[in-house]
C-alpha cells in the first residue's frame, strides 16, 4: 500500500515540476492535493502531528523568506507556490526533513544555475523542480528505512 502512496506523490511532484519549468508557477490545483494526500497518508500511518507541523513550518518558513527578500530587494525571489510545495514536503516527510529538503533543493538549484548558460545570464530559475526532486529523495529514503 505504501508504494501506491509513493506513486501518487511522485506523479504529483512530476506534474508540478513540468508546469513550473514551462510556466514559472506552481498551480494550487496541483500543490494543494499533494499537501492533502500527504496529511491523509501520514494520518493513516500515525504520523499526523509531525506531518502537520511539517506542512505549517514548511509553508511559514518560505513565506517568511519570500516576504523578507521582497522587502530587502524590492522584487520577488520565491513564490507562494514554492511555499505550498515545501508544505507538501513537510506533510509527506515530516517537520524534521525540512532542512534536508531545502538543502538538497538549494544545492541542486545552485548547480543548475552554474551549469545552464541562460541561468548564468540572469534568467529566473524555477525552484519547484529542485524542491520536487528533494522531496522525492527524502520521501523515498524514509520509505526504504533510510
Amino acid at each position: 500500500m505504501e508504494w501506491i502512496a509513493s506513486l501518487v506523490l511522485l506523479a504529483g511532484l512530476a506534474a508540478i515540476a513540468v508546469v513550473d519549468l514551462r510556466e514559472m508557477r506552481v498551480p494550487d490545483a496541483l500543490s494543494l492535493p499533494v499537501i492533502a494526500a500527504g496529511l491523509l497518508v501520514s494520518a493513516f500511518g500515525g504520523r499526523l502531528p509531525e506531518a502537520g507541523l511539517g506542512a505549517v513550518f514548511g509553508y511559514g518558513i518560505f513565506v517568511a523568506i519570500e516576504t523578507g527578500y521582497r522587502r530587502l530587494r524590492g522584487r520577488d525571489g520565491l513564490g507562494r507556490g514554492d511555499a505550498k510545495l515545501l508544505a507538501a514536503g513537510g506533510a509527506w516527510c515530516g517537520v524534521l526533513a525540512l532542512p534536508a529538503i531545502v538543502l538538497v533543493a538549494a544545492a541542486s538549484g545552485l548547480a543548475a544555475a552554474m551549469a545552464v548558460p541562460r541561468f548564468r545570464q540572469g534568467a529566473a530559475i524555477p525552484f519547484a523542480p529542485f524542491l520536487c526532486v528533494a522531496i522525492a529523495i527524502c520521501h523515498l529514503a524514509s520509505a526504504s528505512g533510510g
